[in-house]
């Protein structure tokens, strides 16, 4: 198997060091004095960006850090990680609790500890393929914004010196309910914005992340399946490395209610088709593409016994699919010129308190329904975000390989 970071570095993000690099030496002191020796608690750690998060947070020894995530094997791989890198310095008091950061019990954690120096939450429904049905899209609501609100809630009992959520560029004018989940919680981390310092950060895809479509490559050719990808989808991207990196720069240099987001310009898309064409040929074999996934399954063990590699790409037709990427709308008021490598939402629309206690009470209302529906969620959604432009398909990304 070819090497990843090596991989994403020349054929996805065609950068050789990191994008951040430049503003992550510029601001190196006050990284080293907001951290060194400050406690901190990560949720959702185990992912993909958060554990990033956790690697460029090590760099700058806190003296606590308390991870949370229900992926328990995760959790266990992420500690056999960190302390196998001698590049990482994990502080004397690290613990790992397998928990939903919902629970009664991560009050209790939070409460005996005194709070935490820096709080930074990933845990998320990310995917767009969460959006299926009504049950899904409940799941996912849940947990991107009502058991975050409880989130927040808690902190205001004692403040975080930083607290963090990470976000996602699907949110600037949504047209999946994940996005618009994104934009509620945005909307909702605004208007705590003055009970304590918050920031997110709006980014791109995060290459070859856990459970993305690159990332089920790398498992279909271990199990000698067909890869498969969208022929009309291009969207930017991130590596794993720098998806931390943003998010730590947004934590800790960001003021009260900005949203981060990478300086990248049109040119840096890459369509997913062309990424997994690079990758089947870096792993030694030859492309044979096919007319239907069908197909492309019937014929793959012929196809690897012959040294190819079967692939079906085909054009998106699934709800929620975004036809092109932005970081920010015209209605914000964005700053290019602080960081290097960051742009900045300065400013953007708030909503009071009254105003987010009120949408949450009405979707929460929606919920109780035994019989409550898809649209009607989309509704409420609508109401809140005018802008948010839902089109239903009939078809969720479930519905392929």
């Amino acid at each position: 198997m070819i090497d990843l970071n090596e991989f994403i570095s020349k054929y996805v993000t065609e950068r050789s060091e990191s994008l951040f690099t430049p503003d992550l030496k510029a601001n190196d002191a006050r990284l080293r004095d907001e951290i060194e020796g400050r406690s901190a608690l990560v949720i959702g750690g185990a992912g993909s960006i958060g554990a990033s998060f956790i690697r460029a947070l090590l760099r700058y020894n806190p003296s606590k850090l308390v991870v949370v995530d229900i992926n328990e094997n995760g959790l266990a791989e992420l500690t056999r990680d960190l302390r196998s890198d001698a590049a990482l310095n994990v502080p004397e008091i690290y613990l790992t609790y397998t928990l939903n950061f919902a629970d009664p019990i991560f009050e209790q954690i939070f409460r005996e500890n005194g709070g935490f120096d820096i709080v930074a939450n990933f845990s998320a429904h990310k995917h767009v393929r969460s959006e299926k049905d009504r049950f899904s899209v409940r799941a996912l609501l849940e947990n991107n914004d009502l058991k975050a609100k409880h989130l927040l809630d808690l902190l205001k009992e004692i403040p975080p010196r930083h607290f963090f959520c990470v976000s996602t560029d699907k949110a600037a004018n949504p047209v999946n309910i994940m996005g618009a989940s994104k934009r509620v919680m945005e909307e909702m981390v605004m208007a705590y914005s003055d009970c304590f310092k918050v920031t997110t950060a709006r980014f791109a895809n995060v290459a070859f992340s856990n459970g993305s479509l690159p990332d089920g490559w790398v498992h279909r050719l271990a199990a000698r399946q067909p890869l498969v990808a969208p022929s009309d989808v291009e969207r930017y991207f991130v590596s794993p490395e720098e998806s931390g990196q943003i998010c730590l720069l947004a934590c800790i240099l960001g003021r009260s209610g900005e949203i981060f987001f990478p300086k990248l310009e049109e040119e840096n898309m890459k369509r997913f088709s062309d990424i997994c064409d690079d990758f089947v040929r870096e792993n030694g074999l030859e492309k044979v593409a096919f007319e239907s996934d069908a197909e492309a399954r019937i014929n793959s063990a012929d196809v690897y016994s012959r040294g190819g590699c079967p692939v079906y790409y085909f054009r998106s037709d699934t709800t929620g699919e975004k036809a092109f990427e932005e970081f920010f709308t015209d209605t914000e008021r964005v700053n290019f010129d602080r960081f290097a490598s960051l742009g900045v939402v300065e400013e953007t629309d708030r909503r009071d308190m009254e105003e987010i206690n009120a949408f949450f009470k009405e979707l929460t209302d929606v919920f109780a329904r035994q019989d409550f529906t898809k649209e009607q969620v989309v509704e409420v959604l609508r109401r809140f975000l005018p802008n948010f432009s839902h089109e239903e398909l009939g078809r969720n990304l479930d519905q392929k390989m």
